[in-house]
């Protein structure tokens, strides 16, 4: 039986995903890369400094850190968020559903706490989560399962009787390998493509979400 809900957070709570796009593209692109909205794409649900790290073994840059550069991108997208606050469509419509089903709610992102803390201030849903996960000083971000294997300890719940809501396939992949049930909402672009078979439930919008959906 169901215990718990744990939410992914960029591109399903919150249409942060293009601010994360852009300030990739504008950051790499300071630093003389030529980053496309296609890579960006690539990478999404992967942890910000593993980005950064890759781009800079790959090709390489003169000057700021990795460090500096993941801060650079980091606190534009906090500035975006808090600025437009793009709550996606069906968030409170799936939050009430999970407390109708009497679930605990907790969150597992790879995004760094202090933009966890500044999104869920901004689209004020702070007090929805019991518990909040960052990957952010994990060894391994999504799609290794960690994260999520925190989330379910943390609230004293066998990850076997959670559900994980995703819209990347790594994240995906983290809640599957976490043994949870997963159900998914990819965007649009991707949402036609095979790979996403693995998931229990894959919707277009978290509006579609059911009790059903959360409890079989």
């Amino acid at each position: 039986m169901i215990q718990a809900a744990i939410f992914d957070m960029d591109g399903l709570l919150v249409d942060s995903e293009p601010f994360w796009q852009d300030a990739q593209i504008a950051i790499f692109g300071e630093l003389g890369m030529n980053v496309t909205r296609e890579d960006t794409i690539a990478t999404t649900g992967i942890r910000i400094d593993q980005i950064v790290r890759h781009y800079y073994n790959t090709r390489g840059w003169e000057g700021p850190s990795c460090d500096d550069v993941c801060e650079r991108i980091t606190l534009k997208v906090i500035e975006l968020v808090s600025e437009h606050k793009p709550m996606m469509p069906g968030v409170m419509h799936a939050l009430n559903l999970c407390k109708q089903a009497n679930l605990r709610i907790a969150l597992a992102s790879s995004s760094p706490m202090r933009l966890i803390q500044a999104t869920l201030d901004a689209l004020d849903l702070s007090s929805w989560f019991e518990q909040c996960h960052s990957a952010e000083h994990l060894k391994y971000g999504k799609p290794h399962p960690e994260v999520y294997l925190n989330a379910a300890e943390s609230l004293g719940i066998d990850p076997q009787r959670c559900v994980a809501f995703e819209d990347s396939f790594a994240g995906l992949m983290a809640a599957k390998s976490a043994q949870m049930k997963a159900i998914v909402v990819p965007e649009a672009h991707v949402a036609g493509q095979e790979r996403w078979v693995i998931s229990d439930v894959k919707l277009t919008a978290l509006n579609e979400l059911t009790i059903d959906h959360l409890i079989k």
